[in-house]
C-alpha cells in the first residue's frame, strides 16, 4: 500500500501561485495514474487534475489553463502548480491514485494540505 504525503500548501493573495507536492512511500508511482482532488468548506471532495503513467493530463474545467499536474519518478513525487489563484480555489488539496478515465481515487486519503487564497 502507498502512502502519500500532500505538502506546500499555504496562505496566498488571489493571483499568486503555490506548488503542491505529493511524495510516496511504501511503493513506486511509476506505473500509477495519480491525481489532486480537493475539498472545501461545506463541499464534496471534488477531482482536480490527473496524471496517467505518461504524459497525458486531465483538468476540471476550473482550473484548465492555471494549474498543471506533473510528476518526477526519480523522487517518486506528484506535483501540482498552482498559478493566477482564486478565492475560490481555497481548500484541503489531496493525492490519491486514480483511473485516469473516470478520475476514480483508487487509494487511501492522506491529511491533505491546506490553500487559502485571500481576495
Amino acid at each position: 500500500q502507498v502512502q502519500l504525503v500532500e505538502s506546500g500548501g499555504g496562505l496566498v493573495q488571489a493571483g499568486g501561485s503555490l506548488r503542491l507536492s505529493c511524495a510516496a512511500s511504501g511503493r513506486t508511482l511509476r506505473w500509477l495514474s495519480m491525481g489532486w482532488f480537493r475539498q472545501a468548506p461545506g463541499k464534496e471532495r471534488e477531482f482536480v487534475a490527473a496524471i496517467n503513467s505518461g504524459t497525458a493530463t486531465s483538468y476540471t474545467d476550473s482550473v484548465k489553463g492555471r494549474f498543471t499536474i506533473s510528476r518526477d519518478n526519480a523522487k517518486n513525487t506528484v506535483y501540482l502548480q498552482m498559478n493566477s489563484l482564486k478565492p475560490e480555489d481555497t481548500a484541503v488539496y489531496y493525492c490519491n491514485p486514480v483511473r485516469f478515465d473516470d478520475h476514480a481515487h483508487t487509494g487511501s486519503w492522506g491529511q491533505g494540505t491546506q490553500v487559502t487564497v485571500s481576495a
